[in-house]
């Protein structure tokens, strides 16, 4: 239901390939969409591939191979990050979403060498009984229902297996303006998520920013009212700004160019800033959700269209 050339284009492959259906999705989310995929699908693996991406052409072999070797329920691999334009900019962005400073140490950005179990993988590939245990990906989460969903895996029991050699090529915005408007909507449904989820539905890793941007201007106002306690927010500032020139000057070596010694520190700060003050304003927004508090008082079970039937929707053309 995009207005792009999306459906052209993929009627084009359908005429082409009979294999290849097109399905309507009403409710224009990631969450509809994937949950539509999976009522209509027919095999016994279900793989996601996202449209910002690009595939490996072994990725869905070795996919196949590694959930059928590890007996694994969701096996995915880790993504390589481009700018979707080329230039400093972009790519000092994508370094910043490939480096352990800027991803909060998500394994499928900054995974080694080998094998592992982990939290989340991109994309994933599924083995469909999964969604019949632990049912549908919830539609209350327009962004992070694919992390929430493999938190309910992984609490039913189920394993996520993360391949280094699996490789995806993921495309982001090039520009600052356009990087911090993404981040702030992340750093929002950072914490939008609890109101919708029986379970935890982020780790640790995603919450550091709105700790720092709230302990940040929390100590600045109480600096306002009490001088003598300035040094706290100096101190913060003063710890951000050594791990951010310590982080930009590995990045320079390892790009063996001094230029991002300038602009990797402010990729960095729209990177930390934008997800903090999205996640303080989530927070806000969280508090004013009747959602959050039918739950915490018991009024409300949250199943939220998660154990729906999977069954084929007449969505298809």
């Amino acid at each position: 239901m995009s207005e792009d050339r999306t459906r052209p284009i993929v009627l084009a492959c359908a005429r082409k390939y009979p294999a290849i259906k097109l399905l309507n999705n009403p409710k224009k989310i990631t969450p509809a969409a994937l949950n539509i995929g999976i009522a209509n699908a027919t095999g016994e693996i279900i793989l996601r591939v996202d449209a910002h991406s690009r595939v490996n052409k072994d990725y869905l072999r070795r996919c196949v191979e590694v959930l059928e070797s590890s007996g694994a329920d969701n096996v995915g691999g880790r993504i390589a990050t481009h700018p979707r334009q080329p230039g400093l900019v972009g790519e000092a962005i994508a370094r910043c979403l490939s480096h352990r400073f800027g991803s909060g140490n998500s394994d499928f950005r900054v995974g080694g060498d080998e094998l592992v179990e982990t939290d989340t993988v991109f994309g994933g590939c599924y083995r469909r009984d999964v969604f019949e245990r632990v049912g549908l990906f919830n539609e209350n989460l327009a962004r992070g229902q694919d992390f929430e969903f493999n938190r309910r895996l992984r609490k039913a029991g189920g394993r996520i297996v993360l391949d280094p050699n699996i490789v995806s090529h993921y495309y982001i915005h090039s520009d600052l303006p356009s990087f911090w408007k993404h981040n702030f909507q992340d750093g929002v449904w950072a914490v939008l998520p609890f109101a919708h989820s029986k379970y935890l539905p982020v780790t640790w890793r995603h919450l550091v920013p709105l700790a720092f941007v709230a302990g940040l201007g929390s100590s600045s106002a109480l600096a306002l009212v009490v001088p003598g306690l300035r040094w706290i927010p100096l101190a913060i500032l003063a710890v951000y700004g050594a791990a951010t020139a310590i982080t930009s000057v590995h990045v320079a070596k390892r790009a063996k160019d001094i230029r991002y010694l300038a602009v990797m520190p402010v990729v960095f700060a729209v990177r930390h800033f934008a997800y903090g003050l999205g996640s303080c304003w989530g927070l806000i927004r969280l508090l004013a959700t009747s959602a959050l508090w039918r739950r915490l008082f018991g009024r409300d079970t949250v199943e939220i269209e998660v154990r729906q039937r999977i069954s084929p929707r007449p969505a298809s053309e």
